[in-house]
């Protein structure tokens, strides 16, 4: 298992302050014990020029001619002097290197011949025994190096303190540790948990799961890529809902074009149906026509079937082109404010004469309402309507044309006395080329197809109601 962001950068931040304090401790630590080294070379080449000055004032005022022979004699009052003076122990030395007195018990005696050594070429130089510190320093008189002092310094003060503040360098790294680590962790914990909340935000996001997310609430970088994370999943939702929506629209389309294209087949094969029927009556008289020219009754009983089925087969045609256009979307409108009821009075003084052929009463009961339609269009629904109610009603029938307001609403309702339709055949009637009956002539079962569609494209609808008398029922509602 992986460490995760949070153990990684709490280590860190422990390492370096770890090592932050260690540096920081041996830096101090070894600039102390620097200068304290320091100051003492200094006070003890300080302590030898005021021994080699002391032998030459001494010097000066003795009749010794040779400062090295002066050295040799009066070596032991010399020592004394000069452990009287610096109250430590003193060792003096000519330039053989041999030693001429010292106040030094044997016993505390170091080897020393390398440091010597260098003295006598007239070089300071020292070492550390334990708690001291031995000093060599050159004698000199008149420019010439004469001698060396040795002086045995004592460093325990040093090396105490040394050691108390090295103790609370130890005591102070340890509280600045833990301090600075829990105010580093504290200020370090609330970024990884946001860095880990992008993480699994991101982790979500590529998931597929967009629920739950939220930006963090931080004025920070961090707070700006949470926001940016934040609307870029919802841009991505919403990209997606919509890439889902347009599928599910292709997806209805394909369906859609599917079953248009089942549909077109059927209506070409009705269409073609339809279209043999009255052209096999025309060509069977025209036939008849050809081989019994000298029979006047039949040419005129020819002339009329002829006419009646060229009527009918143009009506079809008609119906069939308009209904195409209508189903294709390439059919235009003319909508203007209309008085409906008018309309309806016009188209029903047209057919009242048909209806009288029939012995048929036509009833009106018309309020005036005006609605945006296309007078045309409108004319050829009621047309349609009224004309199967007189074509299909009964010898000596009614029919009753209604118009009012309902709801908001035109309400038209077109009832008649005739043979009604079956209950099985109620959700087909208005599918083209579908007749209700067959022996009735002249129907070429587009009618109602027709009035569906022309009424839909206006904004309307239309319904064929449950009659509790003979008869059908049509009720059709347009917006007002």
């Amino acid at each position: 298992m992986k460490p995760g962001l949070k153990l990684k950068s709490s280590l860190f931040l422990a390492v370096l302050l770890l090592m932050t304090v260690m540096a920081l401790s041996f830096l101090i630590l070894s600039g102390v014990k620097n200068n304290q080294i320091r100051q003492n070379e200094t006070y003890l080449t300080e302590q030898g020029v005021i021994a080699g000055n002391y032998i030459k004032q001494m010097y000066l005022m003795e009749s010794v001619k040779d400062p090295e022979v002066f050295v040799k004699e009066r070596g032991t009052e010399l020592v004394k002097r000069f452990e009287m003076l610096t109250q430590m122990q003193v060792v003096l030395y000519d330039m053989n290197g041999e030693e001429v007195a010292d106040s030094i018990p044997l016993a505390a005696k170091t080897d020393i011949k390398e440091l010597l050594h260098y003295a006598l070429k007239d070089i300071n130089t020292y070492t550390l025994e334990g708690d001291t510190m031995i000093f060599l320093a050159p004698l000199h008189n008149s420019g010439k190096q004469i001698g060396v002092v040795q002086f045995n310094y004592s460093i325990q003060k040093d090396r105490l303190f040394y050691e108390k503040l090295e103790q609370l360098f130890w005591y102070a790294g340890i509280f600045i540790f833990i301090s600075c680590f829990l105010c580093g962790y504290f200020y370090i914990n609330p970024i990884t948990k946001g860095i880990l909340n992008l993480k699994h935000t991101a982790q979500r996001i590529e998931e597929g799961d967009y629920s739950d997310i939220k930006p963090l609430k931080r004025r920070d970088e961090l707070g700006d890529l949470s926001r940016n994370i934040y609307y870029m999943g919802n841009r991505i939702k919403n990209q997606l809902e919509e890439m889902k929506a347009e599928q599910d629209n292709l997806k209805m389309a394909v369906e859609k074009l599917e079953i248009l294209g089942v549909q077109q087949k059927q209506f070409i094969g009705n269409v073609t149906h339809e279209f043999k029927t009255p052209l096999t009556v025309i060509k069977a008289y025209a036939d008849l026509m050809n081989l019994y020219q000298d029979d006047p009754k039949l040419l005129e009983e020819a002339k009329g079937n002829i006419d009646t089925e060229i009527s009918k087969l143009t009506t079809m045609i008609d119906q069939v082109l308009t209904l195409s256009a209508l189903e294709n979307y390439n059919f235009e409108f003319h909508p203007e404010q209309i008085a409906l009821d008018l309309v309806m009075k016009e188209i029903c003084d047209r057919l009242m004469s048909k209806a009288k052929q029939h012995n048929i009463t036509l009833h009106m009961e018309l309020d005036q309402i005006t609605i945006l339609a296309d007078k045309e269009r409108m004319s050829q629904v009621f047309i349609n309507l009224i004309d199967n109610a007189i074509k299909y009603n009964k010898e000596e029938g009614h029919i009753w044309v209604s118009l009012n307001e309902n709801m908001g609403e035109a309400c038209i309702q077109i009832k008649d006395t005739g043979i009604g339709i079956p209950e099985e055949a109620r959700d087909k009637i208005f599918t083209p080329f579908y007749t209700v009956n067959k022996a009735y002539p002249g129907s070429t079962g587009l009618g109602l197809a027709l009035v569906w569609e022309l009424v839909k494209k206006q904004g309307g609808r239309i319904e064929l109601l449950e009659n509790p008398e003979e008869g059908t029922l049509f009720e059709i509602r347009y917006p007002l």
